[in-house]
């Protein structure tokens, strides 16, 4: 898919009349954030869902694939909303996770629970003596191979008061043999993202392209350059796809 597409897509506010109302079910400002930055060109005024000042508390399913989660969190989103007699109302819910090949897919649907208990340091341990090279190899090829391959996905659904609507996003690339902190949050200081075409598509593992974090995990770049490779943009793009505003 030609992200760039999306700079084309007819602003939705122009179509409705006016401007709607989206409820976002999230604690995380960043991810408010970035959704009021892609919506809010396409009518959708976004705000952070909240009752009495809190967000919401949902049950998370057990289960092995974030779109089963998403469409769970979805269902409770809407009983909510239909309790406080709103269920016609637009509501977003997001869920993302980090995929490790090698570990099966681990942590996947349950990042946050291996994030709090474990953490970045506790997947490094996990992938110790795979993928590793010896210390004269280029920085460049570091950790790299398909048995440190990874890739963030993220889920979005969106309730517009008569259907839901879905999109997915990837973000390829491959687990670090040591952590760079610095900027990020979660797994950010363990992952190195593949580097994008003019386009904005991911490579393949190993090639360089136009947009590249020169081998360094998401800890160790600024946060602009990060957002070229954002999972959760690319969910939200595709979500603007499937909600079907028309393109010039």
């Amino acid at each position: 898919m030609d992200w760039h597409i999306l700079k084309t897509v007819t602003p939705l506010e122009g179509l409705m009349g006016e401007v709607r109302p989206l409820w976002f079910m999230t604690g995380n400002l960043g991810k408010l954030d970035e959704a009021q930055q892609i919506l809010g060109p396409l009518g959708y005024h976004v705000s952070q869902f909240l009752i009495a000042g809190q967000v919401p508390e949902v049950l998370e399913p057990q289960a092995d694939s974030l779109l089963v989660v998403a469409k769970e969190k979805m269902r409770q989103a809407r009983e909510i909303l239909s309790s406080l007699g709103r269920g016609d109302e637009a509501v977003l819910v997001e869920d993302a996770g980090l995929f490790i090949d090698s570990l099966g897919g681990f942590p996947g649907v349950y990042s946050s629970h291996a994030l709090a208990t474990i953490g970045y340091s506790g997947i490094l341990r996990l992938l110790q003596g795979i993928g590793e090279l010896s210390t004269d190899a280029p920085a460049s090829i570091e950790g790299s191979g398909t048995d440190r391959s990874a890739y963030f996905q993220a889920v979005a659904a969106l309730w517009d008061g008569e259907q839901t609507h879905f999109g997915v996003g990837l973000c390829p690339g491959r687990i670090a043999l040591a952590a760079t902190e610095g900027n990020g949050f979660g797994f950010d200081p363990i992952f190195i993202p593949d580097d994008l075409r003019p386009d904005g598509n991911p490579l393949r593992s190993g090639e360089r392209g136009a947009v590249s974090t020169e081998g360094l995990p998401f800890g160790g770049v600024e946060m602009v350059v990060k957002q070229e490779f954002s999972h959760r943009r690319r969910a939200l793009h595709a979500l603007i796809l499937a909600i079907g505003a028309p393109s010039a």
